[in-house]
């Protein structure tokens, strides 16, 4: 079976910037898919062009076997699309937001009622159709973004930054509807800098920096390869931290620094974690994530600007 979405050697410039630089990859029917990096590595301007509303420089994108640059309407309506900025309409209330919406798409009346309502449900919204869009918490918000781009029952959910600004709890519940989706076999490629959102819902992915691809595969593989499995944290002194960090050095370890903290990477983390902190080193001992891979690839936290 062909991908569902095919990117090959995806380039786009403004002007002398280079913000994807020659990018390929594939997402598999079924899959979510995820686009991680910082800020500024290129993730928000492939999604543009994924969805049609920006040009590629070069290089080529299909999704569902259409070129998106020579059948941009046609990728449109296979499209869910979740931007990061929240753009309700709030003069109307919830389930009218989605019926507008659905005019985009040309559907019947009686077939956007009833995708609106199935959409409503599913995001455990049902109980709002009437509610003002602005009364509603930011969690409530995004749920009703991402069920708005359900209503055309789409083959491919696009989501950027799908739960910026909410709180744990808000979050917890967009994951929780997302791997539902991810469940039922819908597509779906994310962006997101979060690396629990990453490693909750993308059964693979890719990290870009400076418009590349620097690491591709499952999160868990990723990690694996690139940083061990666990993780010792030193919090030295501010003016002890050079000194620290040779001490680690000479030790035999692989040491990044992150912030004030030194990271620590070694076969047995357990008893690394019990010698520094009998040299009266403030240490903690967790279990290695994809922001120690990312780390690891490019020297830098992947919340850091570029």
């Amino acid at each position: 079976m062909e991908p569902i979405v095919q990117v090959t050697d995806l380039v786009k410039r403004y002007g002398e910037f280079t913000a994807v630089n020659g990018i390929s990859f594939a997402v598999e029917q079924g899959e979510c898919f995820g686009i991680l990096g910082p800020n500024g590595a290129g993730k928000s301007s492939t999604l543009r062009i994924l969805t049609a509303i920006s040009p590629a420089s070069s290089g080529s994108v299909v999704i569902d076997g259409l070129d998106v640059a020579q059948h941009p309407r046609q990728v449109k309506a296979r499209l869910g699309v979740v931007p990061q900025e929240e753009d309700l309409d709030t003069d109307l209330p919830v389930l009218q937001n989605l019926l507008v919406y659905s005019r985009y798409f040309r559907m019947p009346p009686k077939l956007a009622l009833e995708s609106a309502t199935e959409a409503l449900n599913f995001f455990e919204l049902g109980d709002r159709a009437d509610t003002k869009v602005d009364t509603l918490s930011g969690g409530m918000k995004r749920r009703l973004v991402i069920a708005r781009a359900m209503l055309n029952r789409p083959k491919v959910l696009v989501l950027d930054e799908p739960t910026t600004g909410l709180d744990p709890m808000g979050r917890h519940l967009v994951w929780e509807r997302l791997l539902e989706l991810r469940r039922q076999g819908i597509t779906t490629v994310l962006s997101t800098h979060n690396m629990e959102e990453a490693t909750a819902l993308c059964q693979r992915l890719v990290i870009i920096d400076h418009g590349e691809i620097i690491a591709e595969g499952p999160p868990t593989e990723l990690v694996r390869q690139s940083a061990g499995r666990e993780v010792v944290e030193v919090r030295p002194q501010l003016g002890e931290i050079a000194a620290v960090r040779g001490r680690l050095m000479e030790l035999g370890l692989q040491v990044e620094r992150a912030g004030t903290a030194l990271l620590a990477y070694g076969s047995d983390a357990i008893e690394l974690e019990r010698q520094l902190a009998s040299e009266g080193l403030q240490v903690l001992y967790r279990t290695a994530n994809l922001e120690d891979v990312f780390l690891r690839l490019t020297g830098r936290s992947i919340e850091e600007d570029d």
